[in-house]
């Protein structure tokens, strides 16, 4: 199982070598290598460690980044179902541990099939497809070639649009329903998506399908893309502009579900529960909620428990895409 990644602490230097590695994928940030290099090296690095390190500090746990203590729960939990007949290992794309460290556990302990489910529902090259790349450079630095699957994504499967909406009712039975459901997605740049990439179609098959089982009508919902950076344009509409315009026109409630995230996070937990709320308030609102990520609640083991099972015995389907 992989997730994307997170610094070793909430420090300038820590972040400093987890956003050179991050940034300085190619699947990232699609920019020729000869024009990134100094933008990166001698503007970027200098001066966002510091300003997400204080980001990172306001969610920090005393178990550490949220994104991976919540990444080892679900680990933990898929490994120890009963349906689950397999080693489950976690590893980050990018910082610790890392994919390097979990493919050679996995070979040491004598596997000779892998099953690799990066944990983001809608494929995206700047995510699914980066973890493609980066577990076959592993297997082919071990000389090693086992048989191999990748879940690439799992956007519409049942169980995920079951466990995401199951999230939303439970949210609902305990507190008042707001007037506006916003499902924000991470956003990647528009070009990405000009060039190819599915993520913008799936991510709003993925909000559609959900609206649709929540029994929402058109002006209940919509959907957003969050988490932009640099200048060029991403995919809209951007959930900062929405929000604000939502206040502005006399949106008084709303509550925030985060579909691309499988577990809590820096976005989720910092820019959207913290940044966001201030935001909308600052624009009028009056009440935010943030409905929080699937984590390792049951409905949420018990849909990847079935995917992985699915993708082992040969009986993966339409709703969940593979590459071997």
């Amino acid at each position: 199982m992989v997730n994307l990644g997170t610094p070793d602490a909430p420090t300038p230097a820590a972040l400093k070598r987890f956003l050179a590695e991050f940034l300085w994928d190619p699947d990232v940030v699609k920019v020729p290598r000869p024009i990134w290099w100094p933008i990166l090296n001698l503007y970027v690095l200098q001066s966002r460690p510091r300003a997400s390190a204080e980001a990172y500090s306001k969610i920090w746990t005393d178990e550490g980044s949220p994104l991976l203590v919540e990444s080892r729960r679900l680990t933990e939990a898929i490994a120890n179902d009963p349906e689950t007949d397999a080693d489950v290992v976690l590893a980050m794309r990018y910082g610790n541990p890392s994919i390097a460290a979990g493919v050679t556990q996995l070979r040491d302990g004598g596997a000779d099939r892998l099953i690799v489910l990066p944990i983001f529902p809608q494929f995206s090259d700047t995510t699914t497809g980066s973890i493609i790349s980066a577990v076959n450079k592993e297997l082919n630095a071990l000389n090693w070639a086992p048989e191999i699957k990748f879940i690439e994504s799992y956007f519409k499967d049942s169980g995920y649009i079951n466990a995401l909406t199951g999230s939303v009712w439970d949210w609902w039975s305990e507190n008042d329903r707001a007037e506006r459901l916003l499902f924000s997605f991470h956003g990647i740049p528009k070009k990405h998506v000009d060039d190819g990439d599915p993520y913008d179609k799936q991510c709003r098959e993925t909000a559609q399908l959900a609206a649709q089982t929540l029994n929402l009508s058109p002006e209940d919902w919509a959907i957003s893309f969050q988490s932009r950076f640099g200048f060029a344009e991403w995919l809209k509409p951007y959930t900062s502009v929405l929000l604000e315009q939502w206040a502005h026109d006399g949106i008084k409630s709303v509550q925030i579900i985060c579909p691309s995230f499988a577990v809590d996070c820096l976005e989720t937990l910092e820019e959207i529960a913290i940044r966001y709320r201030r935001l909308f308030e600052a624009a009028g609102g009056e009440t935010f909620e943030y409905i929080p990520a699937l984590n390792a609640n049951v409905a949420h083991v018990n849909c990847l428990t079935d995917l992985i099972s699915r993708f082992a015995t040969g009986a993966e389907d339409s709703d969940a895409g593979a590459a071997s």
